[in-house]
C-alpha cells in the first residue's frame, strides 16, 4: 500500500466516492471536476487511491474503466474480489455485495481477477 497525499483535488474525489454507490467511470468523473483539475490530475489521482487500496476498478461491458470505493481498505485485491453488474439496457453498474474465492491453481499466483455480470437490472426487468 502506498501512501497518499492529502490535497484538495484528493480529498475532492474521495468525498465524490464516499457519497457514490455506483462505480464511476472516468469521463463522468472529468465533467463532474470540470474546471477543479485537469484530466491528466484526475487519471494521476484514480491511480494513486487505486494503488491505496482506497478504490478499484474494473472494466465495463463497453471497455470503460469503472471505479468505485473498497468497503475495506486494509485488504489485498484478492482479499476482496466481487463481481460487479453492468444493466444491459441503462447502463448503471454495481458492486455486488457476494465475495468470490478464487481456489489456488498449481503453478500459477493470481493477483487480480475481474468478474462482470450482465443483464437486465430490476429497473429494467419490469
Amino acid at each position: 500500500m502506498s501512501i497518499i497525499r492529502k490535497t484538495k483535488t484528493v480529498d475532492s474525489l474521495i468525498k465524490f466516492f464516499n457519497q457514490s454507490k455506483d462505480p464511476i467511470t472516468i469521463s463522468e468523473l472529468v465533467d463532474e471536476f470540470d474546471g477543479v483539475m485537469n484530466k491528466s490530475t484526475v487519471y494521476r489521482i484514480l491511480e494513486r487511491l487505486e494503488n491505496s487500496n482506497i478504490l478499484h476498478s474494473f472494466m465495463d461491458s463497453e471497455g470503460l474503466r469503472r471505479y468505485a470505493k473498497l468497503n475495506n481498505q486494509n485488504t489485498t485485491s484478492q482479499a476482496d474480489i466481487h463481481p460487479h453488474f453492468v444493466c444491459n439496457q441503462c447502463g448503471d453498474s454495481s458492486c455486488l455485495p457476494v465475495k468470490i474465492s478464487i481456489p489456488p491453481i498449481p503453478n500459477y499466483v493470481i493477483e487480480s481477477a475481474e468478474h462482470l455480470l450482465t443483464g437486465r437490472c430490476k429497473d429494467c426487468s419490469s
